[in-house]
């Protein structure tokens, strides 16, 4: 399956991205292009993320100005 290059205005992981072979890219509060693969974070992260009481609500998270420092530390 060929990845697709998909803009959105934050860093985030959602449920309904799953599958879908999504590269995220977005543009950080410095300016800077911020881009990962979605499947891939999540995979590495699923534990951590499921546990978060805002994936359970919304079935997403979010960081509006980077890339969280957890996601940052896994050199995907």
């Amino acid at each position: 399956m060929s990845k697709s290059v998909v803009t959105t205005k934050r860093f985030v992981i959602a449920k309904n991205r799953l599958g879908k072979g999504q590269i995220i890219q977005f543009t950080n509060k410095e300016g800077k292009v911020q881009e990962y693969d979605h499947d891939a974070v999540y995979a590495a992260l699923k534990d951590k993320f499921e546990a978060m009481p805002c994936f359970a609500k919304y079935k997403s998270y979010t960081a509006t100005n980077n890339v969280p420092a957890f996601v940052r530390e896994l050199k995907l």
